[in-house]
């Protein structure tokens, strides 16, 4: 009997391409410090994921991103990656 291929579902793609992004800035509770999300849109909007950063974070990767020709993110790693470049480049 052949064997049928494994069924890709979104949730079996591991490894996705930001297709745009958006720093928002949330308002605390008086007293309390407000806090950074980073809004991550992957594949033209097939997956979303919004992460909590610091300032400095936000700061760092806010450049990054700007100077990145293309960045992945590992979803169950929950990781950016920016770019890819040859050994030696």
């Amino acid at each position: 009997m052949p064997r049928v291929p494994k069924r890709i579902t979104d949730d079996s793609i591991k490894v996705r391409q930001l297709s745009h992004y958006q720093f928002t800035w949330v308002a605390g509770e008086p007293q309390n410090n407000g806090m950074f999300t980073l809004q991550l849109v992957l594949d033209e909007g097939a997956w979303e994921e919004v992460l909590a950063v610091t300032a400095e974070d936000a700061e760092v990767l806010q450049a990054l991103l700007k100077r990145a020709e293309s960045v992945y993110y590992d979803i169950p790693r929950r990781t950016l990656m920016f770019g890819t470049r040859a050994p030696g480049n």
